[in-house]
């Protein structure tokens, strides 16, 4: 314990570690012995205090304090409530201009239109409406039913000539 003031550095440069250290450590615990002071002070006046809030309510009946007489209040409601019935208000004027609002299509000029485009496609069709290009399979069809008219006809026929 007599050479620990060798390993002590000190804040400022002394002549002497030994009494640097000692007397370091004596305005250390000066400030310690300050500060538990404090503390107890603190400690007793907060004692004090209850003290005096317990003999009040000894002395008197003791009443309740946790009274919630305040409302609630909205800094911005009024606002908004003023808000929400302008906004109601601007979507029933909407809605009534909507309402009252009538379609305005005309039949007539779509049906003219329609006309006129089905003009165009018959002067650019290959063949006019109403009539379809033959096609190989009607005329197949054609053919054969004409084919299975003629071969029962000829046996019959032949059958005739026969006889």
């Amino acid at each position: 314990m007599a050479l620990q003031h060798r390993a002590y550095q000190p804040l400022f440069p002394t002549g002497n570690k030994y009494l640097q250290q000692k007397w370091d450590k004596a305005s250390y615990d000066l400030h310690k012995q300050k500060l538990e002071e404090e503390r107890k002070m603190k400690i007793k006046r907060e004692n004090n205090m209850l003290m005096e809030k317990i003999s009040h309510i000894m002395r008197t009946t003791g009443g309740v304090d946790n009274k919630n007489s305040y409302d609630v209040k909205s800094l911005g409601k009024k606002k908004r409530q003023l808000e929400l019935l302008r906004i109601t208000n601007e979507n029933q004027m909407i809605l009534f201009r909507l309402s009252q609002c009538r379609p305005h299509y005309n039949v007539r000029s779509w049906h003219e239109d329609w006309l006129k485009t089905l003009r165009v496609m018959d002067s650019i069709a290959r063949y006019p409406r109403g009539q379809e290009k033959p096609s190989k399979k009607s005329n197949d069809a054609a053919t054969h039913s004409l084919v299975t008219n003629n071969s029962n006809n000829k046996p019959e026929s032949a059958e005739n000539e026969s006889s």
